[in-house]
């Protein structure tokens, strides 16, 4: 495997461990629906966060949430309105949706990572 690959696996191990730490349940992972993939679909209260997980070595190009575009974003509303309409007999009328960015920044051997919650809208 890639070293980039090996190192977005470990970025949304490491965003699933830290959803988990912070009481959200974790209802998919890396869910696909045509050529969108969500990374992780998790619930909180009554909240359904639709979460893309950006992992990087480097600020050398910008910021790991810098790299979700329009396109990403766009394919996701998709996907998640497949989602919803797959498992619709599973949630309640009150939950919101809500689109968040996991981004994880390597520096040496050590990770930081950053929950933006709400960070962007559909359209």
């Amino acid at each position: 495997m890639a070293e980039h690959n090996e190192l977005g696996k470990k970025g949304e191990e490491l965003a699933v461990e830290y959803l988990e730490k912070e009481g959200y349940k974790i209802l998919d992972r890396n869910w696909t629906f045509h050529k969108a993939e969500i990374d992780i679909i998790a619930q909180k209260d009554h909240f359904l966060a639709v979460i893309e997980v950006k992992t990087r070595s480097s600020t050398d190009f910008g910021l790991p949430q810098d790299f979700v575009k329009s396109k990403k974003i766009q394919l996701l509303v998709k996907a998640v309105n497949a989602y919803i309409n797959y498992r619709e007999k599973d949630f309640t009328d009150d939950l919101e949706i809500r689109f968040d960015i996991i981004a994880v920044q390597k520096t040496g051997e050590t990770f930081a990572i950053e929950h933006l919650t709400d960070a962007f809208y559909h359209f």
